[in-house]
């Protein structure tokens, strides 16, 4: 008897090589393992006989269970002239972890084997379309791989996660973008742990959208950013030689502009987002402007600034609150307060959200004391409420 291991390639019927095609239509019967419904269809349509029943677990079977490989080959009729296909996802040679075991105890029973390699499967490198063997319990330790393979089967089998697009997903990886920060900001160390993985999700879900077209995949995306962090720092990775932080600094916008990124860009502010918040990229902007000396030697010649910006916009609002000038002036207003904040060594937008925050408590504070006698703060009269403020504050 010979048994034909034989790939089914990633689970798409466009992808089953004519090889593999032609070699379990040359078999008497085939066992399809872990085969999607449209592939198992394609086979059957194409002149290929899919038995059932010859596996009791394929996903055991696959993953090179001894009890089940036993049980599979007790059924083989070791001496008969057949040709059984046993059909595997992917590559036999590499998305079959249980094709040594087989290999082994077909030898052991007297079967010959044969394998008919298919288009790899691989995780981290090929178009993922179904899942190569059912996922663990939810109380098992998953793995990256794991990560990466529920991500496909999302994509195969949730109507939303089909849906997406790059495009769409902007707004949930902002979201759990700033979800992140929160959790450091509180700080709440096992609410970083979950907000981590949402934020991971999104760079697997980005990635497998790409592989699904053939642009690349989340492997490409390891590489691209291993490679990076390894040309950029020649002094971990390398012999360079860097005293500082500053020398640091100088090393590596030397290198980025050497990069081919860094050699499209016109101006050195180009690498900074345009989508970042306002006082977030002011700060960048100006952080790469000092590198290179663009900056005011001390804090006092930035103060100064802010008082010639301030008269500026008092000038401009004599013209009325209509006068485009005017918000032109109160930009330049918070663009110097955002410089001042980078001399201090603040971040601007982390002082803002803080800022923030506290506005918020003391409001709230208000609104609930104000709601204890059965008003609410419109209720009240400027002295009233300058002096609940006040409390808050307190």
């Amino acid at each position: 008897m010979l048994v034909r291991i034989t790939g089914l390639g990633p689970g798409d019927p466009r992808l089953l090589t004519i090889g593999s095609l032609d070699a379990l239509r040359a078999t008497a019967r085939t066992v399809a393992l872990l085969a999607p419904p449209d592939l198992t269809a394609f086979l059957a349509r194409n002149g290929v006989e899919v038995e059932r029943g010859m596996v009791d677990d394929a996903a055991l079977l696959v993953r090179g269970s001894g009890d089940e490989i036993a049980r599979f080959i007790a059924r083989l009729d070791a001496g008969s002239d057949e040709t059984l296909g046993l059909g595997v996802l992917g590559n036999p040679l590499s998305d079959f972890p249980g094709l040594p075991t087989l290999l082994r105890e077909l030898e052991n029973s007297r079967i010959a084997a044969e394998i008919v390699p298919g288009v790899p499967r691989a995780t981290l490198s090929a178009a993922i379309t179904m899942p190569l063997v059912p996922l663990p319990p939810q109380s098992a330790h998953y793995s990256w791989e794991d990560l990466v393979e529920i991500m496909a089967r999302l994509r195969m089998g949730c109507p939303w996660d089909r849906e997406q697009t790059h495009r769409t997903l902007v707004p949930y990886l902002i979201e759990e973008t700033y979800e992140v920060v929160e959790a450091i900001e509180i700080p709440r160390l096992d609410g970083l742990c979950e907000e981590l993985g949402d934020l991971l999700l999104q760079v697997v879900f980005h990635a497998q959208l790409a592989t699904e077209v053939g642009k690349f995949s989340i492997a490409d995306v390891v590489d691209t950013l291993s490679n990076k962090m390894v040309h950029r720092h020649p002094h971990v990775f390398g012999d360079a030689i860097i005293e500082d932080v500053d020398a640091q600094w100088r090393s590596w916008e030397r290198l980025k502009a050497l990069e081919k990124t860094g050699r499209e860009r016109r101006t050195r502010l180009d690498g900074i987002p345009k989508h970042l918040g306002a006082l977030q990229r002011g700060q960048r902007m100006q952080e790469k402007a000092a590198r290179v000396g663009f900056d005011w030697p001390d804090v006092y010649g930035v103060l100064d600034k802010i008082d010639e910006e301030l008269r500026e916009l008092a000038e401009a609002r004599r013209s009325g609150p209509d006068d485009p000038s005017v918000r032109e002036e109160l930009g330049d207003v918070l663009f110097t307060l955002v410089n001042l904040a980078r001399t201090l060594g603040v971040d601007a937008e982390t002082a803002m959200r803080q800022a923030n925050e506290k506005f918020y408590r003391r409001f709230a504070f208000m609104e609930a004391r104000v709601a204890e006698n059965g008003k609410s703060l419109s209720d009240l009269d400027t002295g009233e409420l300058e002096e609940l403020w006040q409390l808050a504050k307190a």
